[in-house]
């Protein structure tokens, strides 16, 4: 085509509503079509567009994202402590600018709580900030998210936001219980805020009547196990509480975002969240638990213990109706998840109850074996022995060794009594050496007679018989079968066919549970119940240390796994001290293989701590030789600013002094506070005239050098005076490699100054 006759441009097609006259169209907009068998001229509104299930109250603006972006950004900073704010006059509180910087993003937050809620980045930032919010604060939002809070349970972000929230409200309602309340500032727009107890009823009210269908909600289940627990602190230990509220998965996710905190150094007191609770609480899970029993018939709730979802919750819901003593009645959720043990007990105590292939289905289920393990814990006395001899007894030797059923056969040993335990041991007599490889029944046994303080002997045969150990003159070999969880002629083969290890010190770190060579966790755990036993009993694994070569004992100590043991073996009460201040003194000679470690220096310092006046000489002055190699291990050097070897070379009398000091006063330390006793202050200690010049010759004026060093290293080089040194000041021990510098530096003439003063005289 010519260049004159083209045309710059896009070519628009004819619209087909164009060819159509300007009042047929708007005839056709008059007419909208309606089918609702309505009049013509009636027209219905149009239905306005879905609501995106994703962002149901709304998106966030992308300017509002990217601004909290930078606050996430610099909160997490102050969490890490990277970055604390500077202020070059010393007249603003450290704190001062975080406040405002947090109250600028306080207010830009303002009316935007339920789209950052269920925004997908902005809810991370949300949470981390919850941390740091203030009671007002806290109960603001809180207030703002009220009446949304069964869809915010449900949704798949905000659902996070609002159990993070439960979790830091606990100190708030603490706080309130005790009447402590922070000063609301007067607004005349906004009505009267209510306590962060008030809200907490309030949102139980507000999902109370959709409970049940919360219940298998992937997402709002775990928010109700906060809840619950918000209710009732004291119906979990603490550990098991943090464990039972969040999966794994979002343990694991969670932890990638950092440490959350709150980042104003001085916060407000800490509250323990087993302090007492309003008594409203107690009315509020009272009527959760209503609720459920009437929702629910007895089929349903007994559908929930198979449901992954579902499960955790039961099990939290179990815990709380026996907290409350409601649990040993007829109809019961336990009762119903027991199949009417409970009401069948009540009716007739010495009825005769066929098994039940649910309960027996639980057992062996990896979801619902944990119910059992909650009802096996919780159930009433006489059900529990009820619960035994139906479904335990006659059956040990299977179960205790099936995948799932033997960690609630291990459950229920901790319910034994004396009578029981022994018939457990009777039964499995014959069963212990196919054990050794579920080692939790052995274990509990164990824990349970060490409790009760009986049948400790038998569990003793029990180990051994698990390691086939017959003869008295083997017994020493226990420490590595259990380590192992080998037999003893297992043991023995590995220990002819193996290759000598060189490098032990890389055992207990990646790679560890493919090694086979690597000691194992579950019998690392048997060996440190059995250290706990009473005399005799324990000796078992004492003497087995004893006779271990020190190569080996270096090589447990190394381990992350096995290192343990020697720890329990110091902690125990039931050990003697003779027992231990022999394997303290066997390792002289080797402390400095040992402490050249990351894990074997812990082990030293147990050693150390545990080591008398006469002791701790006698391990320093077997490390004199070996003080170079100390002072060039990455770990030993820590455990050779304990030795001080430099004042033990020079001034023996003044270290024996500093030790007998240092190791009273770590003494006085590990007592309970309120039987501490009142020592009088000692005389300040007696100067010698050796010292008086010395002192006369530190307040003389100071070269280059020293000014330099003493610049770097402020008041942390230590200048030892002849007498009594304080337990603060022997505590201030210095490198031995900076010591020999510093005293160098001392002694040489200050040659500087001096040709100074020559060149003026000339």
């Amino acid at each position: 085509m010519p260049r004159e006759v083209r045309k710059r441009g896009k070519k628009h097609k004819k619209v087909q509503d164009q060819a159509l006259p300007k009042g047929h169209v708007q005839e056709q907009e008059d007419h909208y079509p309606n089918n609702s068998g309505e009049p013509s001229w009636i027209v219905s509104a149009r239905e306005a567009e879905g609501v995106h299930p994703e962002a149901p109250f709304g998106y966030v603006d992308p300017e509002v994202k990217a601004y909290f972006r930078t606050v996430d950004e610099q909160i997490q900073s102050w969490q890490e402590d990277r970055i604390q704010p500077v202020d070059e006059d010393g007249d603003l509180d450290p704190n001062e600018a975080k406040r405002v910087f947090f109250v600028a993003a306080l207010g830009e937050m303002s009316g935007k709580e339920k789209q950052l809620a269920t925004d997908p980045d902005c809810s991370v930032i949300l949470e981390r900030m919850a941390y740091s919010m203030d009671d007002f604060v806290l109960r603001v939002l809180i207030d703002r998210l009220g009446g949304s809070f069964e869809a915010l349970f449900k949704h798949r972000f905000a659902s996070h936001v609002c159990q993070t929230l439960l979790s830091v409200a606990s100190d708030t309602i603490s706080r309130e219980v005790k009447d402590i309340f922070p000063d609301v500032p007067a607004s005349e727009d906004s009505g009267e805020l209510r306590t962060l107890t008030r809200l907490v009823l309030d949102l139980c009210e507000e999902v109370g009547p959709s409970f049940n269908a919360l219940i298998m909600d992937p997402f709002a289940s775990h928010v109700l196990r906060s809840l619950l627990l918000l209710l009732c602190p004291t119906v979990l230990p603490e550990d098991s509480a943090r464990k039972s509220v969040r999966s794994k998965k979002s343990m694991s996710w969670k932890a990638k975002q950092g440490h959350m905190k709150s980042v104003f150094s001085n916060d407000k007191e800490s509250y323990s969240s087993s302090d007492r609770v309003p008594g409203s609480f107690h009315d509020a899970t009272n009527q959760f638990l209503r609720i459920l029993r009437d929702g629910l018939d007895a089929n349903e709730v007994r559908a929930l213990a198979a449901n992954k979802v579902a499960s955790p919750l039961l099990q939290l819901v179990l815990e709380v109706e026996a907290d409350h003593g409601s649990a040993s009645f007829p109809d019961s959720l336990m009762d119903r998840v027991l199949v009417g043990m409970i009401k069948a007990y009540h009716e007739d105590s010495t009825v005769s109850i066929e098994p039940s292939d649910y309960l027996v289905t639980l057992l062996r289920d990896p979801t619902s074996s944990h119910l059992l393990e909650t009802l096996v814990l919780r159930c009433p006395e006489q059900v529990f022995n009820i619960l035994w001899s139906v479904y335990f007894e006659g059956k040990l030797a299977r179960l205790a060794l099936h995948p799932v059923a033997n960690f609630v056969v291990a459950k229920a040993v901790e319910r034994h009594d004396s009578k029981q335990l022994g018939d457990t041991l009777e039964e499995l007599k014959l069963s212990w050496s196919k054990l050794i490889s579920k080692t939790g029944v052995l274990r509990a046994l164990i824990d349970r007679s060490r409790s009760l303080g009986t049948h400790q002997q038998g569990v003793c045969e029990a180990v051994f018989t698990a390691v086939e150990i017959s003869s008295s003159d083997s017994r020493d070999n226990l420490v590595p079968c259990l380590l192992f969880l080998k037999s003893l002629e297992e043991c023995q083969i590995s220990a002819s066919e193996a290759i000598p290890d060189t490098d032990h010190k890389k055992h207990g770190r990646k790679g560890q549970a493919d090694n086979q060579r690597e000691p194992k966790i579950q019998g690392a755990l048997i060996l440190q119940s059995l250290l706990k036993l009473d005399e005799p009993h324990c000796s078992i694994v004492v003497d087995s240390i004893s006779s271990l070569s020190i190569e080996d004992v270096v090589r447990i100590a190394h381990n992350a796994t096995s290192s343990r043991v020697l720890d329990v073996l110091f902690e125990s009460p039931t050990v003697s001290f003779k027992a231990k201040r022999r394997f303290v003194m066997s390792l002289i000679g080797h402390y400095h293989s040992l402490v050249d470690d990351r894990i074997g220096s812990r082990i030293g310092d147990r050693c150390w701590a545990f080591a008398d006046t006469y002791l701790r000489e006698k391990i320093a002055r077997s490390l004199i030789p070996f003080e170079q190699f100390l002072t060039a291990s990455f770990y030993g050097k820590f455990f050779a600013r304990n030795l001080n070897l430099y004042l033990l070379q020079r001034r023996p009398e003044e270290w024996r002094t500093s030790q007998s000091n240092n190791k009273t006063s770590s003494a006085t330390s590990t007592q309970p506070s309120w039987c501490s006793p009142v020592l009088p202050e000692p005389a300040p200690p007696a100067v010698s005239t050796t010292s008086q010049k010395s002192l006369k010759r530190r307040g003389q004026s100071e070269d280059e050098i020293d000014a330099v060093f003493k610049a770097a290293l402020g008041n942390k080089t230590k200048k030892a005076a002849v007498g009594r040194v304080s337990v603060h000041e022997a505590q201030r021990s210095t490198d031995m490699q900076m010591s020999e510098v510093l005293g160098a530096i001392h002694e040489a003439p200050s040659g500087e100054s001096g040709r100074m003063k020559r060149r003026k005289v000339s």
